[in-house]
């Protein structure tokens, strides 16, 4: 699954994030029911590259190698070793079916990988199993992480920030995951013309290559607003950097455009 400030919390007003979600009775502050049944309704299709979770397959490579590499300066771990981050442990929030978590674990991590999403934690421990991966996978929001005190070096949000009900509640569960001197990385999608454009007009109308409704611009975030909710649940955005697609190539690559997709590192303070 792709799960501040007073520019918004809850109820945000109108022209800024929309009026929020609906979510159901008793159910954790950042569960969107309508989100998580939507992507339950695609959990069959997380390993398929060619199906509705096709940009994500062709984002991997890119993803893998912008998390690897920030760990490793974090960490000052040699990328070049065989598991090379062996000895860290490392949470996957809205891992959905485990695209993210099984290189992790490859890498050497001790993964969690964790998804409100029943079945595509059904489906991620159905595919690590025929891999030989050993993930912990877990049927849970992070507020659940966060209730039982759990910590980890690395924490990931990818593709999950655009897809939560109330923002406060989400980032003050991942940072509390996050060990004092811990590194978080998230990507999410801008809220500009051009997100609007590409992401939704021309990946869900035009290419097909998600099911049109997948994303709600008025839920984008702009970077300045995510830096402020980290800074409000008590970590630090280091660094921003686009992710841009190449249509001639069919590649995605690091850049310095902002505009549509992009990634944020944080820090929390030791």
């Amino acid at each position: 699954m792709s799960q501040a400030t007073s520019h918004r919390r809850k109820r945000p007003p109108k022209g800024g994030r929309g009026e929020g979600p609906a979510r159901r009775e008793g159910a954790e502050p950042s569960i969107d029911a309508a989100e998580i049944a939507r992507f339950e309704a695609l959990a069959d299709t997380w390993w398929d590259p060619e199906g509705p979770m096709r940009p994500l397959h062709q984002m991997a490579p890119v993803r893998i190698g912008f998390v690897r590499d920030k760990a490793a300066a974090a960490y000052g771990r040699e990328i070049t070793a065989d598991r090379p981050f062996a000895g860290l442990s490392l949470l996957d929030i809205g891992c959905g079916g485990g695209l993210m978590a099984e290189p992790m674990a490859r890498l050497g991590f001790a993964v969690t990988a964790i998804d409100a999403a029943e079945k595509n934690i059904a489906v991620a421990r159905h595919h690590a199993a025929q891999m030989g991966l050993t993930i912990d996978y877990r049927a849970e929001p992070v507020e659940a992480v966060a209730a039982a005190r759990k910590q980890f070096d690395v924490v990931l949000a990818l593709e999950v920030v655009e897809h939560v009900a109330d923002l406060d509640a989400f980032f003050a569960a991942a940072v509390s995951a996050m060990k004092p001197g811990g590194l978080m990385v998230l990507s999410t999608l801008n809220r500009t013309a051009k997100a609007f454009a590409l992401a939704i007009v021309g990946v869900e109308y035009v290419l097909g290559w998600l099911p049109r409704g997948t994303h709600d611009w008025r839920k984008f975030i702009q970077p300045a607003e995510l830096a402020a909710d980290l800074r409000h649940a008590g970590a630090r955005a280091a660094e921003f950097a686009g992710i841009s697609y190449n249509p001639l190539s069919g590649r995605w690559s690091i850049t310095r455009d902002l505009g549509v997709n992009y990634f944020a590192v944080a820090r929390k303070p030791a």
